[in-house]
């Protein structure tokens, strides 16, 4: 539990709670780490405390409240089932909600381990535990029965942001060149789901070296750039467009990293005609410098792409079947027990892994 920002995490109890009508309550299998819970531990980000962190899960039906009898696909959910869920509930009423159609924007969307507290009714509103708790409203999905726990949980929420962002909002098409800016899960997922879409060639910059050698081994992209190796933008630049056909840029350029000033570096990286789309930036770092005469003289398009939504989770599910065949997602996952939280956050912290995930006792 994080009490404080930047303090260790705390190891807490409560008494299990009874799912209200609509609810139901899971055992966590896997609690995934993401990069934004690095950000929240270090109060990048608004957030009430205390809270159970994690926005990321799988795990088992342990118990349904009335009403509950299927999952978000109309399929028969049980006790004993294996599931997923999105990490937010819209509120369906605002004007994001139901005049954009974007959940994603909700003016009141609540987030699991994230805007939830943890020291009123019913407590457990977060997967870093052994349960959490899931109200009315949340959107529940059974695994496939050929996808692992591990292939499930290896890209964590990053799948269905991409799902979100590239597929929903960039729409890659067959043939089209495709940069990358971050190897991490979001980076790695967007290779995927690029790759998937017929992506004709991927080139992905990103670092440290092991992440990339793993990227390399999965075969994600056709082409490396270390950010480590090749230090200067301006030569990175270089590399991906020696990469493209024409020596022009990428047709898309997704920014996949966090970090503002990869935003410049990758318009730079764009072809004429082309599209950027951010998609890393989920809390704040700040302002960088560009140039907005690339983004006229290339003519580009500047997309952003925000969180998730429960929509965005079933289509994940659905193509999980299909990732797990073509990638060996279960590569991708390091585990901890739950009492060496604060060893796998500061792990995620440094890189030293690629997909960490907290598994509580059986």
């Amino acid at each position: 539990m994080l009490k404080s920002f930047g303090a260790p995490l705390e190891i807490d109890s409560f008494e299990v709670p009874d799912p209200e009508p609509g609810a139901l309550l899971v055992k966590v299998v896997y609690g995934g780490i993401c990069g934004t819970d690095v950000h929240l531990h270090a109060g990048h980000l608004p957030m009430p405390t205390p809270v159970i962190l994690g926005h990321e899960a799988v795990g088992i039906v342990a118990a349904l409240g009335r009403e509950v009898s299927e999952d978000a696909l109309g399929a028969p959910l049980s006790e004993g089932d294996r599931v997923t869920w999105a990490s937010s509930i819209a509120c369906g009423r605002c004007f994001y909600c139901r005049q954009e159609r974007q959940p994603t924007l909700c003016q009141n969307r609540s987030v699991y381990g994230i805007s939830r507290r943890s020291d009123a009714w019913p407590h457990l509103l977060g997967s870093w535990g052994d349960l959490q708790y899931l109200e009315a409203g949340s959107t529940v999905v059974r695994l496939p029965g050929d996808v692992s726990f591990e292939a499930a949980i290896a890209l964590g929420c990053a799948g269905p942001t991409v799902v979100h962002g590239l597929l929903g909002i960039a729409k890659p098409g067959v043939g089209d060149t495709v940069v990358v800016q971050g190897s991490g899960p979001v980076g790695l997922a967007a290779a995927m789901c690029a790759r998937l879409s017929g992506a004709g060639r991927i080139v992905m910059v990103g670092g440290p070296g092991g992440r990339l050698d793993l990227a390399r081994e999965l075969g994600v992209a056709d082409a490396y750039v270390d950010i480590f190796d090749v230090t200067e933008p301006r030569a990175r630049v270089a590399h991906v467009t020696d990469h493209m056909p024409g020596s022009r840029g990428a047709g898309l350029v997704v920014e996949a990293t966090g970090v503002p000033s990869a935003v410049a570096e990758g318009l730079e990286m764009c072809r004429a005609n082309g599209t950027y789309l951010v998609l890393g930036q989920y809390t704040d770092h700040g302002p960088t410098p560009l140039n907005p005469h690339l983004i006229t003289r290339r003519q580009l398009r500047v997309l952003g792409s925000w969180a998730l939504s429960g929509a965005d989770v079933v289509d994940f599910v659905l193509s999980l079947p299909q990732l797990s065949e073509r990638f060996d997602l279960a590569r991708l996952v390091s585990p901890y027990p739950l009492e060496a939280m604060n060893e796998a956050l500061d792990a995620v912290r440094a890189g030293r892994v690629t997909k960490a995930v907290l598994a509580p006792a059986p």
